[in-house]
């Protein structure tokens, strides 16, 4: 499971220390990708096969689904550990996720999300000053 947050620095090379807590569960090989709110998704490969599983049956004739695919799959790669446990972060990815140096790497069940320190630092804040209301819509999900 992959849970936690960790801060790290991206490198002028765009190579990003993985958590080593993370890379059992994320495999040498995983894919990254344009995630929701401003920062990066990360899916082991069993959990990537799954969503394409998923979003492989969404209705072409539906202009959404069409849009939400496209966005989601074009920015997709392939990203490969290195002997010192880094990724290497496309800049069309890094640029999306307005990361500039220091990021924040979070673990989310079953994904990774990779932050500008600066953008999870605005999104926890405000996230935090809600989590009371948060929690209680939470109900109409069965938790």
């Amino acid at each position: 499971m992959l849970i936690g947050e960790y801060k790290h620095n991206i490198d002028n090379k765009g190579r990003l220390i993985m958590p080593a807590k993370f890379r059992p569960d994320l495999g040498e090989r995983f894919i990254v990708t344009r995630g929701l709110d401003g920062c990066l998704f990360g899916f082991p490969s069993k959990q990537w096969e799954d969503l394409q599983a998923k979003l492989s049956q969404l209705p072409l004739a539906k202009k959404d689904a069409r849009a939400f695919t496209r966005f989601f799959y074009s920015a997709a790669t392939e990203v490969e550990l290195d002997k010192q446990g880094r990724i290497n972060l496309p800049e069309n990815l890094i640029t999306f996720a307005k990361i500039e140096k220091e990021c924040r790497v979070i673990g989310v069940s079953n994904r990774i999300e990779i932050w500008s320190s600066a953008k999870w630092d605005e999104f926890a804040n405000i996230a935090e000053e809600n989590f009371e209301m948060i929690a209680e819509d939470m109900i109409d999900f069965g938790l």
